[in-house]
């Protein structure tokens, strides 16, 4: 009669056991596809892996001086898209400063509502000097009115990155 009460037990043991792992299984399993459903993909194919966070990325554009250049991918919130086309659009960065996005060879273009989103932006990063009239052609497609356009007077120091590809958090 032991014999059968601890045959019974030990199956019982190795039954609750076995379904535990299935369990872990299938919560595992689920994490992995919401990762991969989180994001909407434009451009090249990319991943979140490895994305720096924006204060890294704001202390790699603080540390470079004009004309340099770094391949990059970091996470960001979108400030601005371009209204005409979704041709650009502007990442927040730290103390109020943002980063100019453009897509490499205008292959790719932004929906024009995600101000507000989460992005990873993977790319060239480098920092120039934009002119004026640059910078009255981003603010007239900004929006901009009339008089801020004009307010534009002299270039200034900008960061930039030129997009391969960007995923969006949904």
């Amino acid at each position: 009669m032991k014999k059968v009460v601890f045959t019974l037990m030990t199956a019982t043991l190795l039954y609750a056991c076995k379904t535990e792992n299935n369990k872990q299984t299938t919560e595992q399993t689920s994490e992995v596809v919401e990762e991969t459903i989180a994001y909407a993909s434009y451009g090249d194919s990319i991943t979140p892996n490895n994305a720096i966070k924006v204060e890294e990325m704001y202390a790699n554009y603080k540390s470079m001086g004009i004309g340099d250049t770094t391949q990059v991918k970091y996470t960001a919130i979108v400030e601005e898209v371009c209204q005409s086309k979704g041709c650009w659009m502007k990442l927040r960065l730290e103390d109020g400063t943002q980063a100019m996005v453009k897509f490499k060879d205008y292959a790719f273009f932004m929906p024009k509502d995600i101000a507000g989103k989460e992005v990873i932006v993977d790319g060239k990063a480098f920092v120039e000097e934009m002119s004026v009239e640059d910078q009255r052609h981003f603010a007239e497609d900004a929006g901009k009115s009339a008089e801020e356009i004009a307010a534009i007077t002299l270039p200034k120091k900008t960061y930039s990155i030129e997009a391969a590809g960007v995923l969006i958090k949904q």
